[in-house]
């Protein structure tokens, strides 16, 4: 674990953030890294299989990819282990969508896709694995998750690493020129999550934002996970 990561957890406690984000609405930004992830749910369901699997790391954008296809479609959002809340039947015929799904219980999940392949639903998966890594116990649930098809989402380039950094300093007007986001973008690990943590510290220095500035917040969050 890197040094900027291993400070997101520490500084999202410590400092005070935007209440609720909206990442729905806000411009999505297609590039290499999720292009074809864009591509399958935008004409997703399409009759080539009622589950879909979205996977790829942390801070990649699938959670917000996954949720910008649940309001277009409708779908009901589910969150890992609250797939054990609801009752499957009140889910017929419905689209859901399960993020972070390999937190759901295995007849959780059996029920769902049952669901799903039992016509007129759709359940997408969304997780930083594909359903093929994911560990079953039931036989059924084992084969049904081995059959499902997937599409990737990688890490952030600089693309879509750039567009973050904007949307975040502008939920909290701030404006820094064209050469601080192009530094930040060479420095930064290339996740959501990093980049909105970066933007907290500096946000929380009450100074105007500078490449000068931006390189001391990232060479303080360095020194200070060295020192733990």
């Amino acid at each position: 674990m890197s040094a900027q990561s291993a400070l997101i957890r520490t500084t999202a406690q410590q400092l005070r953030l935007p209440l609720e984000r909206a990442l729905v609405g806000e411009a999505f930004v297609t590039s290499d890294s999720n292009a074809e992830a864009a591509r399958v749910l935008a004409g997703w369901p399409d009759g080539a299989g009622s589950v879909l699997a979205l996977h790829g790391p942390a801070g990649s954008g699938k959670s917000r990819i996954a949720a910008d296809w649940a309001e277009r479609v409708g779908a009901v959002p589910l969150n890992g282990v609250e797939a054990a809340l609801v009752d499957p039947l009140e889910l017929e015929g419905r689209p859901v969508l399960l993020d972070n799904a390999r937190d759901a219980d295995d007849e959780s999940l059996f029920h769902l896709i049952n669901l799903a392949q039992g016509g007129g639903g759709a359940l997408l998966l969304a997780d930083r694995a594909s359903p093929r890594t994911w560990a079953a116990e039931l036989p059924d649930l084992r084969s049904r998750l081995d059959a499902v098809r997937t599409v990737a989402i990688a890490t952030p380039d600089d693309v879509v690493l750039s567009a973050i950094l904007r949307a975040r300093f502008a939920e909290r007007s701030i404006t820094p020129s064209e050469d601080v986001i192009d530094y930040l973008v060479r420095r930064l690990d290339r996740s959501a999550d990093t980049a909105a943590t970066v933007v907290a510290r500096l946000d929380a220095l009450h100074r105007p934002v500078t490449r000068v500035l931006a390189r001391q917040a990232l060479d303080q969050m360095d020194a200070e996970v060295e020192a733990d």
